[in-house]
């Protein structure tokens, strides 16, 4: 049987704005996350995961901060081709676990619409996929609310 483990990491500061694109779904909150994309820092740590398991780089490599058109781009558009790259590979997921890392906003009340995103935008039963939450005991630049992490293993089999 032919299993691959990937792992992703991200990262993205806060900036002035009211609302925050996280894991596929819009919070209200008094700010944003800044980046040249969406800086869905949940999607673009699972983008990575899915792309190292297959040995295919990194989201900086398929889609490099310079390049103009990903300027403010929807996460998803990514995520979608790392997921189409593992189908390609003749892959299919079996489980994602994905965890953010903040003091705000809350992510519990979040996290069932972030597993439906993910479900249907990967056609993937929901019990395959975790979202949670953790904070650092207000520690490092999360606990002092300056901004989101995110850490995701996938793991995908042979179809």
């Amino acid at each position: 049987m032919d299993v691959r483990v990937g792992n992703g990491f991200d990262v993205h500061k806060f900036t002035d704005g009211t609302n925050l694109r996280l894991c596929g779904i819009n919070i209200d909150f008094d700010k944003k996350l800044a980046g040249h994309s969406d800086a869905d820092v949940a999607l673009h740590a699972l983008t990575d995961a899915l792309f190292g398991a297959i040995g295919k780089g990194d989201i900086g490599t398929w889609f490099p901060p310079t390049e103009p058109k990903w300027k403010n781009a929807d996460s998803s558009i990514f995520l979608t081709c790392a997921n189409e790259e593992v189908v390609k590979k003749g892959f299919k997921i079996s489980n994602i676990d994905l965890t953010i890392i903040c003091e705000e906003p809350k992510i519990n009340c979040y996290s069932d619409d972030m597993t439906q995103f993910l479900s249907s935008t990967l056609n993937l039963s929901l019990d395959r996929i975790n979202v949670k939450a953790t904070t650092t005991e207000q520690l490092g630049f999360t606990g002092r609310k300056e901004g989101i992490a995110a850490l995701c293993t996938v793991m995908l089999v042979k179809k």
